[in-house]
């Protein structure tokens, strides 16, 4: 990581604030919550909004996880992809889906949700605007409350792979690279 890690009887004041305010709903502050403690207002903020999405948005937890696969491939965040493909697989999201996201094919989706979703997402981070057929999709299916979630929740996941990426956290130990392409924080192709 390009930052140190923060040993907690080291942190000023503010950082072990915001440390513990943190744990109290996560158990640790590992991951891109190790850089954001670096800047405790940051990470004060951050947090509320990263347990609003995980656990608390107007998408089921199989979206959630399903987004933050998503934007991790887009982003080549290998930190969090490691971290929720098992959540992902564990709230219903195919192998097969997994398999063609992590290879950056475009899945054939079985769910409407997880097509919408992903169409959503792409044509966002790709072309910076989303089409009125692709909206009216994502309205039809999670209404307006879950519409805006969605928006949000693709912001707030682009957010955290930046983090993690622009940090270069250290990849978990036990876990394999998940994309060819990329290795450390690097394309290779």
């Amino acid at each position: 990581m390009r930052l140190p890690k923060l040993d907690y009887n080291d942190m000023t004041p503010r950082q072990r604030e915001a440390h513990d305010k943190h744990v109290a709903k996560r158990t640790r502050a590992s991951g891109p919550y190790g850089v954001w403690l670096h800047s405790p207002e940051l990470m004060n903020l951050v947090s509320p909004l990263s347990s609003y999405m995980r656990w608390d948005a107007a998408l089921p937890e199989k979206l959630r996880e399903f987004g933050i696969l998503v934007t991790a491939r887009f982003w080549d965040a290998q930190y969090s992809w490691n971290a929720h493909v098992d959540k992902a697989r564990a709230a219903g999201i195919s192998e097969a889906v997994i398999n063609d996201l992590a290879a950056n094919r475009m899945p054939a989706f079985e769910a409407d949700a997880e097509r919408v979703y992903y169409s959503f997402a792409m044509e966002i981070l790709r072309n910076h605007f989303v089409s009125e057929k692709t909206f009216a999709e994502a309205k039809a299916i999670f209404g307006e409350k879950g519409v805006v979630d969605l928006i949000g929740s693709i912001g707030y996941f682009s957010m955290l792979q930046i983090c993690l990426n622009s940090a270069e956290v250290d990849l978990q130990p036990d876990r394999a690279p998940p994309f060819a392409e990329v290795r450390g924080y690097q394309k290779t192709s």
